[in-house]
């Protein structure tokens, strides 16, 4: 099998449910840049040391979130494929939310204080996370625009929830990683 296929040379795509659509359509554009996302992840995970296992374990799960999140957002409501994925209980839930949480706020207990805005740079592992935070945020807006289509996917509104906590935890990422490499973060200063 090959991986070219010739069928997206007129700008038109299939769905992860089979709909043909335009390579512009919200769904596309969500999807594109949630797996973006999970592509800047990589980048996290090449840089995370050895030391640092639980958080590759963590960035890992993640990735595999994202991979569902994008399943979801491939997939219009009602069809076939979107019943599949119920049965099979595809999609993120609150226990994905609630453990984004619980990270944060475990790695915020092993940082100092935030008292103003600090710039996005330091260690690399630092700064590949506050890429993946500022995709993750334009992911995030993808998925919302698909939302105020009108489509009614409960999924979306638990996928914008995650997004948003998603990015709060690479903000957080990316400030252990500058700690854990000995490295101060940059504040900045008007």
């Amino acid at each position: 099998m090959t991986i070219y296929t010739g069928r997206g040379d007129t700008g038109e795509t299939d769905l992860f449910s089979g709909e043909r659509v335009a390579k512009t359509h919200p769904r596309v554009e969500a999807c594109g840049a949630v797996d973006e996302l999970n592509a800047v992840l990589g980048g996290v995970l090449m840089h995370l040391g050895d030391e640092q296992e639980a958080l590759t374990e963590e960035v890992a799960r993640i990735q595999t979130e994202l991979l569902q999140l994008g399943a979801r957002l491939g997939t219009e409501p009602g069809t076939p494929m979107a019943e599949r994925l119920d049965a099979r209980g595809t999609g993120i839930e609150e226990k994905h939310v609630d453990a984004l949480q619980a990270a944060i706020d475990r790695i915020e207990e092993m940082l100092p204080p935030l008292t103003g805005f600090i710039v996005p740079r330091g260690d690399p592992t630092a700064v590949w996370a506050h890429v993946a935070r500022t995709v993750c945020r334009r992911a995030e807006r993808r998925v919302v625009a698909v939302a105020a289509e009108g489509t009614r996917d409960p999924e979306l509104a638990r996928g914008i929830e995650y997004l948003n906590r998603l990015s709060d935890y690479l903000f957080v990422l990316a400030r252990a990683c500058n700690r854990l490499a000995g490295v101060a973060g940059v504040a900045w200063e008007r």
